[in-house]
C-alpha cells in the first residue's frame, strides 16, 4: 500500500526514472518518509530548467554506483549544487559477457545479475546503506545510469529493512518500465551502443525483484541476516528505521 502525499515521480526534463521512495507502508504501521531518499537515473542531464526545483528538494548526498568509465563518458551530477558526492563502484560481473539465450527465463537471468551484485558488489551496497542510514546525510539520492538494476538493489534493501513488503518493493521496481522509453529514446539519439543489442537490459518485470528477494532470504535466512553479514551495524539498522520511518502513533 502506498500514502500518496507527495507526487512520487519528480519529472525533471531530462533525467527520466527520478522518484521519491517514501509513502509505503513498513513496520509497526508506520510510513516510509517522503524527501528523505530518491531513486534516480543518472543526473548529469538535469538542465538550467530543473535546477530550482532540484535544489529545492534540498539533498545532501548523491549515491553514483556507476563504474569509473560510465562517469568519464557521460558526466556525473554538477558540482555546482554544492552536493556530497560518493562514487560508490558497484562491483559485479559486466552484463555484455552474459548469455541472454531465447530459451532463458528473462526474470530469471535479471534475478541473477542482482545475486551477483549482492555477492561481488557488497562493498558498494554496505556503504551505500551505512549513507543512508546517517540521518544527517538525508535527503540522499542514490543512482546508477537507468535507475534500475544497482539502484534497484539498494532500494529495495533498504526498504526490505524498512518493513516494505515485497509486493511493494517490487512494485516500486517496475515503475521504471514507464520511464525507459524515454531514456532509450534519450540514448538512441546520443549514445546508441548503450542500447543496441542490449535492449534486454531494460526491462524491469516484478517478478524479477520478488524472484532476488526470495532467492537471497533462501542464501542468507533474511534480508536483515544478509546486510549484517556483509557488515552493517545493529545499531546502523535502528538509525535507519529511526529516520526513514513515521514515528509510531
Amino acid at each position: 500500500m502506498v500514502a500518496d502525499s507527495y507526487p512520487r515521480n519528480l519529472g525533471f526534463s531530462k533525467t527520466y526514472n527520478f522518484r521519491d521512495v517514501g509513502g509505503y507502508a513498513g513496520l509497526d504501521g508506520r510510513t516510509v518518509r517522503w524527501r528523505k531518499l530518491f531513486r534516480s537515473d543518472a543526473l548529469h542531464r538535469l538542465g538550467e530548467q530543473d535546477a530550482a526545483a532540484f535544489t529545492e528538494l534540498g539533498v545532501r548526498t548523491v549515491i553514483d554506483l556507476r563504474r569509473p568509465f560510465e562517469i568519464e563518458k557521460y558526466g556525473r551530477v554538477a558540482e555546482h549544487y554544492g552536493l556530497d558526492y560518493r562514487n560508490l563502484v558497484l562491483e559485479h560481473v559486466d552484463w555484455e559477457q552474459v548469455e541472454h539465450s531465447s530459451d532463458v527465463v528473462h526474470e530469471r537471468w535479471l534475478a541473477d545479475r542482482y545475486l551477483n551484485f549482492a555477492e561481488d558488489g557488497h562493498e558498494a551496497l554496505l556503504a551505500s546503506l551505512r549513507i543512508i542510514a546517517d540521518p544527517s546525510r538525508a535527503p540522499v539520492i542514490v543512482h546508477c545510469m537507468a535507475g534500475k538494476d544497482r539502484t534497484g538493489t539498494v532500494c529495495a534493501l533498504t526498504l526490505s529493512l524498512l518493513g516494505v513488503s515485497d509486493s511493494d518493493i517490487a512494485a516500486d521496481y517496475a515503475l521504471t518500465t514507464s520511464s525507459m522509453k524515454r531514456l532509450t529514446d534519450y540514448l538512441l539519439e546520443n549514445h546508441p551502443s548503450a542500447v543496441l543489442g542490449n535492449e534486454h537490459m531494460f526491462d524491469s518485470p516484478p517478478a524479477a525483484m520478488l524472484l532476488f528477494l526470495s532467492d537471497l532470504r533462501a542464501l542468507h535466512g533474511s534480508i536483515e541476516n544478509y546486510v549484517r553479514e556483509i557488515g552493517l551495524l545493529p545499531a546502523e539498522i535502528t538509525a535507519l528505521r529511526a529516520h526513514l520511518l513515521s514515528p509510531l502513533s
